[in-house]
């Protein structure tokens, strides 16, 4: 696990000379032959030192082009989605508790970066940009448009899922962003970054390259103690700073892949973003029923080490390990996993192919998935490697 945070031809021979005035003709013969020689040489090499300087600055030449149309690749790109992008403020309620004058609240005011998806006014953001006790938010688009009737429709509830949606009332004809596919990217792709940097410099735009894929990290706001562990992230060297969280992360189509969301307080240039695939499921659910639908499974699991399997004597150390316990089920009677036949004690390993392991656990790997999609669930049972399908659910309202 991640440290927590804060892309030549030769002259011909002589003739042979018969009078005695043949020496002297040899000798001017010969005189003319080398002078002959060393200006074929000397052109030969001027050419060839020519010839490298030319190569070279054709090299500049081409180099500078190359510069030049990524940099204005990078400005069309820039200029095609920063309407809609938006910068976001909020307001939520502090609660604290004085030893002298006993608890008070007071308001504590923040900034974030978010996109839109729909023409109506649906925004995409980050979760921790939108506290739990918000109280007031307010979005301000590129053009300087100022929207202050801006309702939460859903924090994701996942705790490893750092993803929120906002929608402005009373907007229309909002320009949306267009998503791409974030698994075509690979580490060296070149990526573009825009987000409200520090909270005060709207649709800031840095640019830079994919320098890893399926990073886990544990991410904090540096108040508190505690943090979100997250898996299956993007990293990039574009400059992301506080202020940018919620913001998209672009390739060079102009599509959305990613959502910026951290950054490694202790180093420059690491920056982490959420592959947007994981979370189209619901964007999706938001725009097409207008509420967040979180899938459900159905199981209570550990995730397995060496460790583990050798306390337990169980037949892997990888894995999610079904296990009841703190008054839940391993597998809740009715539940997707319930009617899959999954039983306490048995231990997934893939899930359509892809390893549960720590750096992808099973809600992890859950997550970019959504309601009604079917799974292809590979398990252990008794030491034996058994498949079974399940088809998610809504989770039931807690």
């Amino acid at each position: 696990m991640a440290a927590p945070i804060k892309k030549a031809q030769s002259a011909p021979a002589p003739q042979s000379i018969k009078t005695p005035k043949s020496n002297m003709q040899k000798v001017g013969i010969l005189i003319v032959v080398l002078a002959f020689i060393s200006g074929m040489l000397g052109g030969f090499i001027g050419g060839r030192f020519s010839t490298n300087r030319i190569t070279s600055l054709d090299s500049t030449a081409t180099q500078q082009k190359i510069a030049s149309s990524q940099s204005e690749l990078i400005s069309g790109i820039a200029k095609d989605v920063s309407p809609s992008v938006v910068s976001i403020n909020v307001e939520s309620t502090v609660e604290t508790d004085n030893f002298f004058f006993g608890p008070s609240e007071s308001i504590s005011a923040g900034a974030g970066t978010g996109f839109i998806v729909s023409s109506d006014g649906v925004v995409v953001t980050n979760k921790h940009v939108i506290p739990e006790n918000v109280t007031k938010v307010s979005i301000t688009t590129n053009e300087g448009d100022s929207y202050d009737n801006v309702d939460v429709i859903a924090r994701d509830p996942r705790s490893n899922v750092d993803i929120a949606f906002l929608k402005i009332n009373g907007a229309k004809d909002l320009k949306p962003v267009k998503l791409g596919d974030s698994n075509q990217m690979v580490v060296g792709d070149s990526v573009i970054a825009i987000g409200y940097a520090l909270g005060e410099f709207q649709n800031t735009v840095t640019s830079g390259i994919i320098s890893g894929l399926g990073r886990p990290i544990v991410a904090s706001d540096g108040s508190s103690g505690s943090g979100e562990s997250l898996t299956n992230l993007f990293q990039t060297d574009a400059a992301i700073n506080p202020g940018n969280s919620g913001g998209p992360l672009l390739n060079m189509n102009g599509e959305v892949i990613g959502i910026n969301t951290a950054v490694a307080g202790d180093a420059e240039n690491i920056g982490f973003a959420i592959p947007i695939n994981d979370v189209k499921p619901q964007i999706t659910s938001i725009l097409e029923k207008g509420k967040l639908e979180v899938p459900y499974l159905g199981v209570r699991y550990i995730m397995l080490t060496e460790g583990l399997q050798q306390r337990y004597e169980l037949a892997l150390a990888s894995g999610a390990w079904l296990k009841a316990g703190n008054d839940a089920q391993a597998v809740v009677n009715g539940s997707p996993a319930d009617k899959a036949g999954l039983k306490e004690g048995d231990i997934i390993v893939k899930v359509n192919g892809e390893d549960i392991t720590l750096e992808k656990p099973l809600a992890s790997v859950l997550s970019k998935y959504g309601v009604g999609d079917q799974l292809d669930i590979t398990y252990n049972r008794d030491g034996k490697e058994q498949t079974t399908k399940a088809t998610l659910e809504v989770a039931p309202e807690s």
